[in-house]
């Protein structure tokens, strides 16, 4: 019952966390997009009330006439709509599922002692650290280097330097986690940490940042235009986060990616491609034609793919299509050995029993998928499975279909 409660407790927050994410994602796109397709209005009165920009589009059956203000009207409504909780329940109903999945699960899903041999407490105390770590340094290069001083007043500048740190902190800790976790979490860690950056930046920034404006003008104070610019750099940075953190999220899905020996490099690989894309629409956006990017991100996913092809040893041969089938006894035997500790009885990891002839049977299928195409079983591969054993695994499920 504990098990079947914990699944559905995962599929729950897994759900309510994809809405969020989409809910926060498409907005931030669709601001970027229409910060980049505002056009200079030409109505003498829209000009006189301080609108910079203004566009016409029709969706759903209406008109639509968003319009921008640099300085914000005479008259300020009162009722201003403010897009903060978007990446809030993000942040937290991720947070949630990785408590539940990882940090209360962390001898088996955080731990691979092949890597690095430490406690689970250890391990929990780390990845916790990762996500604080990355927001300090991330905000430490944006303050140290992404400021400067002209005519007496601070600016935000450097944009430049500041990315290239940036990209070179990120690249460390992909590193870094790949060293020190089993390679589903390190990329789970590092898409964390990018999104932990992404809402500390709403929360300690863009938010605190505009509300300060809105009171210095209802005030009548002078307006700081440093909250403005600091805002809109960490709105352009989280832009350019948020391709990375989704490959990062997907991926961990992927036993081919992580369990690559140089996974941290297929990581970075795949966040520099989400990187590019995201690059050519804000170009696009702007009416620049970008198409060097797609092909630079496409180059890197064909060399991705080229590298990590699996590898065949000697001379192609007919001999191991023509070999016998395993018996159910040899299968039974790994099985055993490498899948019974988790797939056994009625307290069954996902409820998929391998415990007898019938059950291997039914779930001949997934046992194929995840143990023999896309190595994710066992699980950090705990009980050491061999490639002869999932080679055996495959044969035995081939001959199933004939």
């Amino acid at each position: 019952m504990e098990a079947y409660l914990l699944d559905w407790a995962n599929l729950l927050l897994r759900w309510l966390h994809v809405v969020t994410v989409v809910a926060w994602i498409g907005a931030s796109v669709y601001f970027v997009w229409l910060d980049n397709h505002l056009l200079k209005p030409t109505d003498p009165g829209l000009k006189a009330k301080g609108v910079d920009g203004e566009l016409w589009a029709v969706h759903g059956g209406g008109f639509y006439n968003p319009q921008k203000y640099m300085v914000a009207p005479a008259n300020l409504p009162q009722q201003l709509h403010w897009f903060y909780w978007e990446s809030y329940w993000t942040w937290m109903s991720g947070f949630a599922l990785f408590t539940l999945l990882y940090l209360f699960n962390a001898e088996s899903f955080l731990i691979d002692r092949q890597l690095h041999d430490w406690s689970s407490g250890a391990a929990v105390a780390a990845a916790l650290g990762f996500l604080v770590a990355g927001w300090l340094v991330y905000d430490q290069i944006c303050r140290r280097f992404g400021q400067r001083h002209l005519d007496g007043r601070v600016q935000i500048g450097n944009d430049g330097l500041v990315l290239g740190l940036i990209a070179v902190f990120v690249v460390i800790a992909a590193w870094a986690a790949c060293q020190l976790f089993a390679g589903r979490a390190a990329f789970l860690i590092v898409g964390a940490m990018l999104a932990t950056m992404m809402t500390a930046n709403v929360f300690f920034w863009i938010i605190p940042g505009q509300k300060q404006v809105i009171a210095d003008m209802r005030a009548g104070r002078p307006v700081d235009p440093l909250f403005g610019q600091r805002g809109k750099q960490r709105s352009v940075h989280n832009t350019y986060f948020t391709l990375p953190v989704l490959i990062a999220m997907l991926s961990n899905h992927y036993g081919m990616l992580y369990r690559q020996p140089q996974n941290w490099l297929v990581l970075v690989a795949l966040m520099l491609v989400g990187v590019l894309v995201r690059t050519y629409f804000v170009k696009r956006h702007k009416g620049v034609n970008a198409w060097p990017l797609v092909l630079g991100a496409l180059a890197l996913l064909a060399g991705l793919i080229v590298w990590m092809a699996p590898r065949s040893h000697g001379s192609p041969s007919a001999a191991p299509r023509a070999a016998a089938a395993p018996t159910l006894a040899e299968v039974q035997a790994v099985v055993e050995l490498r899948c019974l500790a988790c797939h056994s009885g009625e307290a069954a990891q996902k409820g998929m029993r391998l415990d007898s002839a019938e059950a291997l049977q039914v779930n001949a299928r997934a046992v194929y998928q995840q143990a023999v195409l896309q190595k994710t079983m066992p699980l950090n591969n705990a009980t050491q499975i061999t490639e002869a054993e999932r080679e055996l695994l495959g044969r035995w499920v081939q001959s199933l279909r004939h």
